[in-house]
This record gives structure tokens, sequence and C-alpha cells, in this order.
């Protein structure tokens, strides 16, 4: 057996025992295209060819993963009720200052922290709008009421 197809043994190893103890789908591609060079090697290819096929195996396989990986983690992701809470309009409950690290928002049967998007103060009482939630934070943004309009 040649020299080459051994390396390509040990880089197939290498790589399978990377997958198995990630479980994340991170070098798969890289030990099918270690197979593939291996078995270039083993029938007599040059190591140019073995290395192209490497890669182009490796290219074509995570390619073709890419989309089944995306949709298996895609799946395994816990959809929360906290996006229904954006672009929803709701009142400060205490004034909203981003450099004093202070302000809530009651909304949904539940008091927020929350921080203005532009870093301006929003004062006790205004009406804001969610504009998004980060972690346990509403960023929310002070809402134009018309004159005349009761709050």
């Amino acid at each position: 057996m040649p020299i080459a197809a051994y390396v390509w043994l040990a880089l197939l190893l290498l790589f399978g025992i990377v997958e198995a103890a990630t479980a994340a789908l991170t070098s798969i591609w890289f030990a099918a295209g270690a197979l593939v060079a291996m078995a270039a090697a083993l029938l007599g290819g040059s190591v140019w060819l073995q290395v192209v096929l490497f890669l182009a195996v490796s290219a074509a396989v995570l390619a073709a993963a890419r989309p089944l990986v995306r949709r298996y983690v895609d799946s395994r992701k816990v959809p929360t009720n906290v996006g229904r809470l954006i672009g929803q309009t709701a009142r400060v409950t205490e004034t909203i200052d981003n450099i004093a690290g202070t302000g809530t928002v009651y909304i949904d049967g539940k008091t927020w922290s929350a921080r203005s998007t532009d870093g301006a103060p929003i004062e006790k009482d205004a009406l804001i709008s969610v504009q998004r939630v980060e972690g346990v934070k509403l960023i929310v943004k002070k809402e134009d009421v018309p004159c005349g309009v009761a709050s």
C-alpha cells in the first residue's frame, strides 16, 4: 500500500473521530473526501489528483449536506412566544434611560426591562412599540401620538 494511502487513512480516521466526538456534523465531508483520495492513492493516482479529489469531494458533500443539516438544526429550535411582542404597543412603567440602565415596560401581563433603540430617554407613561428582544430586555421606540388623541 502506498504511503499516501496511509496518510489518507489517518486523515479519514482523524475526521471520523472528530465527527464522533462532536456529533455536530463538523467534519464528515472531509472524511468522505479523504476516503475518495485514499481510493485514488490505492489506484496509483498522483498526489495532485488525490488532493484535488479530496477538495472536490469534500466541497460537494458539504454543498449537498448543508440544506439537510440546516433543516435538521432549524427543526430543533424551540419557538417561544417572545417573538409575538415585536411590533406591539405598550406603556412605560419606569423611565427608560440606557445610560443609567433603567426602564421597564408592562406588556402581555409581564414587566420587562427595556432600552430605547436610539439611546434617548423615554419618560414614564409614554407609549412605545417593541422593535426587538435581546435576551430579557425589550428594545423599544417611542410611539408618536398625534395631538388630540388620548392615550
